[in-house]
C-alpha cells in the first residue's frame, strides 16, 4: 500500500516522498503523500499513517477531510510537498492569496465564478499584469491538487477564469517599457557610485555592477549568481545558472556571449571568491533605487540597464542571432520589446567611465 520514492533535487540533495495509495476494484480511491529530508522519517510516517488508515472508518474520514479542505490547505500542501524549489516571488504570491476570502472556501466549491471574483478584488489595487501573475501561480496549485493529493480543485475553472479575466480587462500583459538611461544620467550615477565606494570600500561596487548590467544585458539575479569557474575568457562567454524561464527556473543553465566591455569589468573584479559579484540582489537593487532618487533621475529602474544593453547591440548593427546569443531571449516577439532604436552606432564608444572601472580593482 505504501512506498518511498527517492528524488534528487537540482542542488544535489535528496528528498524522500512517502506515498500511500489505496485501490478498490482496480481503481485508486485514496492517495496521500508527504516529503521528508531523511528516509527513516519517511518510513516512520508511512507506518504510522498506514496503521491509522487501517482503523474502521478512518479511510472514509480521511476522504471526507479532503472534501472539506480549503484552498489555503491546498496551497500549504503545495508549498510543503514541492521538491522543486519555489521561487521567492511565487512563494510570496501564494502566501498573499491565503489572506483573501477565496482561501477559506472548500476546494469543491471553487469554480470560475469564485476565481473571477478574486481577480476582480485584486484588480482594485493591482495592475492587470499582476493579476495575471497571481492567477498563473494559483493555477499551479489547481493543476496538481486533485491528481496528487485528492483535493477537489477544478483546474478547468482557472482556465475559464483566465478567459473571463481577459475579456473583462481584469488581466493583461505588462506595459512595454521604453525607458533607457542617457549618458548624462549614467555619468551622474557613476560619479555618485565611485565616490561612495571610495569613501567606504567595503560597500557594494555599484560603479562596476551598474555598467556590467548594461553592457552584459544580464538580469540582476543572474549577475549575483555568476561564478568565476563558469567563465570562458578565451571564448568571451559565461555560463548563466538558473536563468529565468517560465516553468523552469532551477537547473536552466545557459551559455551567454559576453561583450568586450562587460568582460573587461569581470577581469577587474576580485577573482579569489566563488562568485564574481558576491552581493545580494536586495542590496544592489536598493542602492540603485536610492541613488536614482537622490540624483533626481526620473523613472529609471535597474532593469532598464538591460534594456539599454540590448538596444545598444542592435544599434551597433548586430544581427538578431548575435544579439540573442548575448541576451538569450528565446523569441523575436520577446526580444523586440527591448529594441527601441534611436541611432546608428555605439553611443557608449569612448565612454570614459568604462576605462576607469575596468582598470581599477575593487
Amino acid at each position: 500500500m505504501g512506498s518511498i520514492i527517492e528524488r534528487k533535487r537540482k542542488d544535489g540533495t535528496v528528498a524522500y516522498m512517502a506515498q500511500i495509495m489505496i485501490m478498490r476494484d482496480r481503481k485508486i480511491v485514496f492517495r496521500e503523500n508527504r516529503t521528508f529530508e531523511r528516509r527513516p522519517a519517511a518510513n516512520a510516517w508511512l507506518k504510522k499513517r498506514e496503521a491509522e488508515l487501517a482503523q474502521p472508518g478512518a479511510l472514509a474520514s480521511a476522504k471526507s477531510a479532503r472534501r472539506s479542505a480549503t484552498l489555503a490547505d491546498a496551497i500549504d500542501k503545495y508549498v510543503r510537498e514541492s521538491i522543486r524549489p519555489i521561487g521567492k516571488t511565487k512563494a510570496q504570491v501564494l502566501e498573499t492569496i491565503k489572506s483573501f476570502d477565496i482561501a477559506d472556501i472548500p476546494c469543491p466549491e471553487i469554480g470560475s465564478q469564485q476565481i473571477t471574483a478574486f481577480a476582480t478584488e485584486l484588480r482594485k489595487t493591482r495592475a492587470p499584469s499582476t493579476v495575471s501573475n497571481y492567477l498563473s501561480h494559483l493555477s499551479a496549485v489547481f493543476r496538481i491538487a486533485r491528481p496528487a493529493w485528492g483535493y477537489e480543485l477544478n483546474y478547468s475553472a482557472v482556465q475559464d477564469a483566465f478567459i473571463v479575466g481577459k475579456a473583462l480587462g481584469l488581466t493583461g500583459r505588462s506595459k512595454v517599457r521604453e525607458r533607457r538611461p542617457t549618458i548624462n544620467e549614467m555619468d551622474k550615477l557613476m560619479a555618485h557610485f565611485a565616490k561612495g565606494h571610495a569613501k567606504r570600500p567595503s560597500s557594494n561596487p555599484m560603479h562596476k555592477v551598474a555598467p556590467f548590467a548594461m553592457f552584459s544585458t544580464r538580469r540582476l539575479e543572474e549577475i549575483t549568481l555568476l561564478r568565476g569557474t563558469d567563465l570562458d575568457e578565451e571564448g568571451s562567454r559565461i555560463l548563466v545558472r538558473d536563468m529565468k524561464n517560465p516553468g523552469e527556473k532551477e537547473g536552466n543553465n545557459v551559455w551567454c556571449d559576453i561583450p568586450v566591455p562587460a568582460l573587461r569589468i569581470i577581469q577587474s573584479m576580485d577573482r579569489t571568491q566563488e562568485r564574481i559579484f558576491p552581493f545580494s540582489t536586495d542590496a544592489i537593487g536598493a542602492a540603485f533605487t536610492r541613488s536614482v532618487a537622490l540624483l533626481n533621475i526620473e523613472d529609471l529602474h535597474f532593469h532598464d540597464l538591460r534594456h539599454e544593453g540590448v538596444s545598444r547591440l542592435f544599434e551597433m548593427g548586430l544581427s538578431l542571432p548575435r544579439v540573442a546569443a548575448v541576451s538569450v531571449h528565446r523569441s523575436w516577439n520577446t526580444l523586440r520589446r527591448y529594441t527601441h532604436l534611436r541611432q546608428v552606432g555605439d553611443k557608449w564608444a569612448g565612454w570614459g567611465w568604462l576605462d576607469k572601472v575596468a582598470q581599477t580593482s575593487q
